[in-house]
């Protein structure tokens, strides 16, 4: 089955939303029930496609025929589409700029999705413990308002395996200097406690009080995700490469797209069906 890996960097705060929250955020982004990781649900992310490929067919930038990739209600499409995963989450530091954060099971995830599409990632499994950080430089490294001693720097192959995931030439440069690998707990945290919560209202027409206050969380910008889409037919694959041009890579995902929200910039990681090469 042919397949590709869509490499999804944010260009807008996101919010894949998952309803209403029981905490104090009104509205959280979905997450994985096992790992608490924010994903973006499959079947949203494959109705983003569709409503991409749709603009472009009306605008005549496409002639594919959608129902045929992506399916109607009484019929399966083409198209597999999987959650988006996350990868590297930026954070705020106190001792430099921002850095990437990932841990160890979410590269070796990515590792394994990588195989599932053909295309072999060489970088080695970091080793991290609790409260220590692999990542460039020395000394310790504030994340938030955490601290952790940062035992080494994480080997070139690993910014090396993402930098295909990445649209933007300039972005890549800086992935080996700004990821910082943390042991599983310590990114656990982060996650479920370091998105963004912003707060929401809606205004009463003329007095300008308060009607609907609410408080939402998104996924900041320049977070790395990626979904590995496969197609039934060899021609489908084709058809979603179609849809980002280097004129139009972009694709939007989520909530909140009048506010500017959701807006990923999407380069394909493809293995060739002829040399076996990464397209």
């Amino acid at each position: 089955m042919n397949s590709l890996m869509l490499g999804l960097l944010a260009e807008s705060p996101v919010h894949p939303g998952a309803g209403r929250g029981m905490g104090v955020v009104d509205l959280p982004v979905a997450r994985e029930a096992s790992t608490d990781y924010p994903v973006l649900v499959g079947s949203g992310l494959k109705g983003a496609l569709r409503d991409k490929a749709e603009w472009m067919v009306e605008s005549k930038a496409s002639d594919l025929d959608v129902t045929e990739v992506f399916g109607r209600r009484d019929q399966a499409g083409a198209l597999l589409v999987s959650d988006g995963r996350l990868l590297l989450l930026p954070v705020r530091s106190l001792t430099s700029s921002y850095r990437w954060i990932t841990c160890p099971h979410l590269i070796e995830r990515y590792q394994r999705d990588r195989a599932r599409i053909g295309v072999a990632a060489e970088a080695t499994m970091p080793q991290v413990e609790r409260g220590t950080v692999v990542s460039s430089g020395s000394g310790m490294l504030f994340l938030e308002e955490r601290q952790f001693k940062v035992v080494n720097g994480p080997e070139i192959q690993l910014s090396q395996s993402i930098e295909p995931l990445v649209r933007h030439d300039s972005t890549r440069k800086r992935l080996a200097s700004q990821i910082s690998v943390l042991h599983d707990d310590d990114f656990a945290w982060f996650v479920r406690y370091g998105l963004s919560v912003q707060a929401r209202n809606v205004l009463e027409d003329g007095t300008k009080k308060s009607k609907n206050l609410w408080y939402e969380e998104t996924l900041p910008t320049d977070t790395i995700m990626y979904s590995v889409v496969m197609g039934r037919r060899d021609a489908a694959i084709d058809d979603v490469m179609e849809l980002f041009p280097e004129s139009e890579p972009y694709l939007q995902v989520g909530g909140n797209e009048t506010v500017g929200q959701g807006w990923f910039a999407v380069k394909a990681l493809r293995r060739s069906d002829r040399d076996g090469r990464e397209a």
